[in-house]
């Protein structure tokens, strides 16, 4: 069952309500709130910070995917990349009189946030997403895909944060996605993947960075901006399995 506003698209899956919000490029006024509250000299070029992605289960529960959380998690220390793009960006910070450091490639390892009256509980697992499942030919009931962020670093590569959903009869499915290219330096990215099963009483969510040296991918330019393509090329830098647990007296179909 859809149902659409301006900007949102409403899906219910179960006892599972997802939101899509959708708007135009954050302006001025809540740039300048967001840089207040980060306490970062900068914001990414193109940040739309009333998007955002959630995910409720009836009994209060939930996941959300939003921008500000995410830049929460950017460092206050320079990247440590001494690339032609480092010597733009200090340039233009002693321009605007900004002599605060901070991770301008916008690397964030942010996972999404747990939300309403009663969190799920994180427990470690070392069970994995079932990728053969995922890979059968099921009809999708629901898909959004959602840019948090987006900045070109000064005509120097790309950083972006999206999310996607996509709902099937078995379950849903979530990837969070942060893509950066230095160009002629590195490709990384942090990659959550979030999947729940219709018959179980938890979400699995995986997450892994991965990177690698530019110069030792066998792509081509063009396909070093497709991070499907990338990924595989990628070496795995840091990998974890969690449980996110439904409460302990809700049921899969959300019974209490």
């Amino acid at each position: 069952m859809a149902s659409r506003k301006k900007s949102e698209e409403k899906y219910t899956f179960g006892p599972w309500t997802f939101v899509a919000k959708k708007t135009h490029i954050s302006g001025c006024e809540e740039i300048e709130q967001m840089t207040r509250s980060l306490g970062l000299p900068a914001l990414p070029e193109m940040l739309f910070g009333g998007n955002s992605l959630s995910v409720m289960h009836c009994a209060g529960h939930g996941l959300e995917f939003r921008a500000q959380p995410a830049l929460a998690k950017v460092s206050h220390q320079q990247p440590g990349l001494t690339v032609a793009c480092s010597e733009t960006w200090q340039r233009g910070c002693q321009a605007a009189d900004v002599v605060q450091p901070y991770d301008w490639t916008y690397t964030t390892d942010y996972r999404g946030c747990l939300t309403g009256s009663r969190c799920m509980q994180v427990q470690p697992t070392t069970e994995r997403i079932d990728q053969a499942k995922l890979m059968n030919r099921e009809p999708i009931l629901f898909f959004e895909d959602i840019v948090l962020f987006e900045d070109e670093l000064h005509d120097h590569g790309i950083s972006v944060l999206s999310v996607k959903v996509r709902v099937m009869q078995s379950g849903f499915f979530l990837l969070l996605r942060f893509f950066l290219r230095v160009d002629g330096v590195v490709i990384r990215v942090n990659e959550t993947r979030i999947y729940h099963q219709v018959d179980t009483s938890y979400l699995i969510r995986e997450f892994v960075t991965k990177e690698r040296y530019i110069k030792d991918i066998p792509l081509s330019l063009s396909e070093l901006s497709d991070p499907a393509a990338v990924f595989p090329h990628l070496h795995v830098v840091k990998e974890e399995s969690e449980k996110l647990l439904l409460p302990s007296d809700v049921n899969s179909e959300g019974l209490v």
